[in-house]
């Protein structure tokens, strides 16, 4: 199996992209950028969908099919195209083999990294003229901002069965495993009153979440689960008995029924303190009452080294001399919402480092590593 890669074709690649802005719901440009290298590159199939009317994006997802010319099963890879702010207006710096924005935007890295070698690896198919399988690339918009486009993807037009999204730092991991979560909103209603006049007559919302919230356990509750609340807003004036607080919070867990216990110990908390909230006999006095809302925000991913998703992976990389190191991770991506669909998908390393930062960086020897592992495994 011949495998030339041009590093410097590849560089070039990967700079344009980064220099492309496409933060999230912006994602257009690099999607029209991606239609016409594709459909320069003899796709077979090419299709926007209609998520864009669900996710509020400029563009669609997309999904381009290349025919196979072997007997292998089908295969998919998979990149978002979004990034996160600031990601408008990126200039690329590169001081040797080492990618790295100018110091006042992201990269971009997150998530071009991987969409580089995958346009490097169809290059590299139509050049060789090397029998492959059938691969399907599919490329999600607003990741960033809670998977929402892999969530409103048109599953139906993949044919492939299984496949891989690159999205994670390092290189030469295989991320097989991450948690549910369950994002959660509480909005906190009180009684107004003045604070130095008639407090007395006033019901504290920041009072009634504090309590609450000192009886949920959060950060690391085993070794499992994790739970944060990351977001409190409320209060008029500091004359003012806050009437009104809002927080939002998450929990996440590698088990199904320990994310259900501990969702509703966060949300028992809130309803015990409410209802032992002392009465009063103020004039004005009304009980505090909470608004609670859950939502699944991505289902757990959990692959077992047997699938044929892994081993895959795993023989192309002792196919190249590298192994794979397969890693159960705490955080969730568009894979998560793949194998909810019940595509076993895998998270593969891109080499990125230092992801949602202006101190971004890629080497280029590592997206070389990359792209050297998807033409194995597409070529198998």
């Amino acid at each position: 199996m011949e495998m030339r890669i041009n590093r410097e074709r590849l560089a070039e690649e990967f700079v344009r992209l980064c220099e492309i802005s496409s933060p999230s719901r912006e994602e257009k440009p690099v999607a029209d950028y991606l239609k016409r290298v594709y459909a320069d590159l003899g796709a077979d199939f090419s299709f926007e969908d209609d998520s864009a009317s669900k996710t509020g994006s400029e563009s669609g997802n997309l999904i381009f099919r290349f025919a196979g010319n072997n007997d292998s099963a089908p295969i998919f890879f998979a990149c978002h195209m979004d990034t996160v702010k600031p990601g408008n207006g990126v200039k690329v710096e590169r001081t040797g083999d080492i990618f790295t924005s100018r110091g006042d935007t992201v990269l971009g890295s997150d998530d071009k990294s991987g969409i580089a070698p995958l346009i490097e690896l169809i290059r590299l198919c139509r050049e060789n003229g090397t029998a492959h399988r059938p691969i399907e690339l599919v490329f999600t918009t607003c990741e960033e901002i809670g998977l929402q486009g892999a969530k409103a993807l048109d599953y139906q037009r993949l044919q492939a069965e299984y496949g891989y999204a690159l999205d994670s730092t390092g290189i030469d991991k295989v991320i097989i495993g991450a948690p549910a979560a369950n994002r959660i909103r509480v909005d906190v209603h009180g009684t107004a009153a003045h604070a130095g006049i008639n407090p007395e007559g006033g019901v504290s919302a920041f009072l009634v979440a504090a309590q609450a919230i000192t009886k949920i356990k959060l950060g690391r509750i085993d070794e499992e689960s994790t739970a944060n609340i990351g977001i409190i807003k409320g209060g008029v004036a500091t004359n003012i008995v806050p009437a009104q607080l809002m927080l939002k919070g998450e929990i996440r867990s590698h088990s199904s029924d320990k994310l259900a216990r501990y969702t509703d110990d966060f949300k028992t908390a809130f309803l015990d303190t409410i209802a032992a909230w002392p009465v009063s006999d103020a004039a004005a006095y009304n009980p505090p009452t909470v608004d609670l809302k859950v939502e699944q925000e991505y289902p757990a991913m959990r692959l077992k080294e047997s699938d044929t998703v892994v081993e895959t992976i795993k023989q192309a990389g002792l196919a190249l001399g590298r192994e794979q190191s397969l890693i159960i991770a705490g955080g969730g991506s568009d894979a998560n919402i793949f194998n909810g669909y019940g595509l076993p998908t895998a998270i593969v390393a891109t080499g990125m480092s230092d992801v949602h930062t202006t101190e971004e960086s890629i080497d280029l020897d590592d997206m070389v590593k990359l792209t050297e592992l998807l033409y194995t495994i597409a070529c198998m």
